[in-house]
């Protein structure tokens, strides 16, 4: 290639001047100010470098508003909105049921409670605040029933075998923590184990606390359900499958159920050694 990024643009065209500088090439160096000057992009060499600045910081934003748009990024804002929708919710639900039971003897408790009080007419101006408040704690756990339901849906498209291996909600989880699919395939699978656990590795780095053995994947019921002196075999078990099949969903995408019948086989393994 002999001509310049800048070749058949116009100088006023900052779109067009972002995507040559994202998508063009060449296969060898050159002096590309003197070519931008000589072909009448740009009046001198300083007026090119302003143009390339322009070009380059909009290449620049283009390219973070495709990556925010990514499925796996969309994946990360749902599953971190369900869970503030929940956490939210369960503490607010705390706050409107004890203050309920200040002006209703029966108020119950808990999500259920807060959803039982909204559905009450109010006598009085306070009244009508805990009933206010109760029904927006009860539109809180509706619209984190309904993030679940939509990240159970969306993380199967997103890292099939992950998705298969952890569950939906347990894989977008690490995503999330990873900070995106591609970031998640590149982790080591002792990274993998610890992922949520950061507290304790640094606490255990500092020289005050035992290595962590796990750190979200203690959800995973192979991890959850095995006897506690064999849960560290388990979790390295099941991070290593788990860092195996992000890195077939980051790269090629395809379903492969083998890396679960491996993982099935290797927990076995593991849960015999109780009985031997």
């Amino acid at each position: 290639m002999t001509e310049g990024w800048f070749a058949g643009i116009s100088p006023d065209d900052e779109e067009a001047a972002a995507t040559a500088i994202r998508d063009g090439s060449a296969t060898e160096p050159a002096d590309w100010p003197t070519r931008a000057v000589d072909s009448g992009f740009a009046a001198d060499t300083d007026e090119y470098y302003d143009r390339l600045q322009t070009a380059t910081v909009s290449a620049a934003r283009a390219a973070v508003r495709d990556a925010e748009l990514s499925d796996d990024q969309q994946l990360i804002h749902a599953i971190r909105a369900m869970d503030d929708c929940e956490s939210t919710a369960n503490e607010l639900a705390e706050r409107v049921t004890e203050w309920a039971g200040t002006h209703y003897d029966d108020a119950p408790t808990g999500i259920d409670g807060a959803r039982s009080i909204a559905e009450r007419t109010p006598t009085t101006p306070l009244e009508t605040r805990v009933i206010a408040l109760s029904g927006r704690v009860a539109g809180l756990a509706d619209e984190a029933a309904a993030l679940r339901q939509y990240v159970e849906q969306t993380t199967p498209s997103v890292a099939p075998n992950l998705a298969a291996m952890a569950g939906p909600v347990l894989a977008a989880r690490l995503i999330a923590l990873a900070g995106g699919l591609e970031s998640l395939a590149k982790q080591p699978s002792g990274t993998v184990q610890v992922l949520g656990a950061e507290d304790a590795l640094f606490a255990h780095l500092q020289g005050g606390a035992p290595s962590p053995k796990h750190g979200i994947i203690y959800t995973h019921e192979y991890v959850r359900n095995m006897p506690r002196d064999n849960r560290g075999s388990a979790a390295r078990a099941l991070a290593g499958k788990l860092t195996i099949a992000a890195r077939v969903d980051h790269y090629s995408g395809d379903l492969r159920p083998d890396l679960q019948t491996e993982l099935q086989e290797r927990i076995e393994t593991i849960r015999a050694r109780d009985t031997q």
